[in-house]
């Protein structure tokens, strides 16, 4: 699952510094794990605990890793629910439903188990139909990938959710840090999958578009690793970057 990790900690440093090319330094001063590492640990660390189905502990969760990291970047409405007391969700359809999902993807054994899982682990805070639908898209990508599903079949069934019908270098142009909602990121970063031809290449192709691109590198960088096998020589690298607690969880998800 270091996939979604990589893509946050080389895009960390580009999201409000676009880069627009493919030619860039991967890892390197200014690189950290962002609020994506952080809770897509917490959702993996739910999943692993089999509480899925225990909005208590969900969000106990989600807090607990919140403070252990407060000065990750979380966006506004996230930050105060996670830092403050509201256990209620907040009707979000911010992008953060789908950076922290991969977890999903990897432990469900079924395409209803993944619709069931990530529907519980996001609606405790993205409980906005669109928030649930950019969670679970990018998670049944993750579990069709790993299934060993092609790109057409995957393509088709994204399409049945969003439009993909993006040029490259016309994003490059002209894609910018706008709204961070599911709706601006999720088919932007699944369509640099779909266009990618290695786990690198999907790297620097979802950077190379700029935006919020730890985010969309985190969801497009969780698939390739799925569809590729690996995430080559970067599942080394990223260590460097990662708490023990990060690490632990991260290797726990591995070995199921």
């Amino acid at each position: 699952m270091l996939g979604a990790v990589i893509g946050d900690v080389v895009g960390s440093r580009y999201e409000f510094n676009n880069i627009k090319t493919k030619d860039f330094e991967l890892f390197g001063k200014g690189c950290y794990a962002t609020d994506d590492t952080v809770m897509t640990c917490a959702v993996a660390e739910v999943l692993i605990n089999k509480k899925q189905n225990d909005k208590d502990y969900i969000v106990d969760t989600f807090k607990k890793w919140g403070r252990r990291y407060p000065h990750a970047g979380y966006g506004g409405r996230f930050g105060c629910w996670v830092l403050g007391n509201e256990r209620e969700p907040y009707n979000s359809y911010g992008n953060g439903a789908a950076m922290r999902v991969s977890a999903v993807g990897w432990i469900a054994k079924s395409e209803k188990e993944v619709k069931d899982l990530s529907r519980e682990v996001t609606e405790v805070t993205h409980n906005h139909p669109e928030g649930i639908k950019g969670a679970e898209v990018v998670a049944m990508c993750i579990y069709y990938a790993k299934q060993g599903k092609d790109k057409a079949f995957i393509r088709a069934y994204v399409e049945k959710c969003y439009n993909l019908d993006f040029n490259y270098e016309e994003l490059r142009k002209t894609y910018t840090h706008a709204e961070e909602i599911c709706q601006n990121t999720v088919p932007q970063a699944i369509f640099c999958f779909l266009i990618s031809d290695s786990f690198e290449d999907c790297l620097r192709t979802t950077i190379s578009i700029g935006g919020d691109c730890d985010t969309t590198a985190a969801i497009s960088c969780a698939i390739a690793e799925a569809y590729y096998g690996s995430c080559g020589c970067c599942e080394k690298e990223v260590l460097n970057y990662l708490t023990p607690d990060m690490k632990n969880i991260l290797k726990k998800v591995k070995t199921r």
